[in-house]
């Protein structure tokens, strides 16, 4: 899994995304919004990714090296949860590439048609919300995944085959 915030300008201000991304099939699998950037909001995501997947002991969480990631609480909570931390140096956006990938193609595909300086901050938060949770995981053909399907479906004919066999 891999985190990442990305920072959204809107007439409230400013709004910070922090979505956990599964590696596997390319899914986001929590998305927390919020008008700051501090370690409550990336640990926010990752409680949420471990409420929704349930995925474990020994996962790897990816992440730059800022300041939320570097925090002890939120290496406590990676802790909680059995989780190893892996984290890039300062300065090598390519060891977290697919997360920024996903967010080139979120501003590309849906935040640069809107002038999200006219909108308010909850109208941002539902057409981000919207995008990833709906198009992105569940309708977005996806060059990543083998048959070029939506991460969702994917996961599901992965999670369908494994309870066959």
């Amino acid at each position: 899994m891999a985190v990442r915030f990305h920072r959204i300008m809107h007439s409230d201000g400013k709004l910070y995304v922090a979505p956990i991304f599964d590696c596997f099939g390319g899914e986001i699998i929590s998305l927390s919004m919020d008008s700051h950037m501090r370690k409550d909001l990336c640990i926010s995501a990752v409680k949420e990714a471990y409420k929704t997947r349930n995925p474990g002991n020994g996962v790897i969480i990816h992440s730059d090296a800022g300041s939320q990631y570097t925090s002890d609480k939120y290496k406590e909570v990676l802790g909680r949860f059995r989780a190893i931390q892996s984290m890039s140096d300062v300065g090598k956006c390519y060891d977290n590439s697919r997360m920024e990938s996903f967010f080139a193609t979120l501003k590309k595909e849906k935040i640069y048609k809107f002038n999200t300086l006219k909108m308010k901050r909850e109208e941002v938060k539902k057409i981000v919300w919207r995008y990833v949770m709906i198009y992105y995981n569940r309708q977005r053909i996806t060059t990543v995944n083998k048959g070029g399907f939506p991460p969702t479906v994917y996961r599901n004919m992965a999670t369908d085959k494994r309870a066959v066999a």
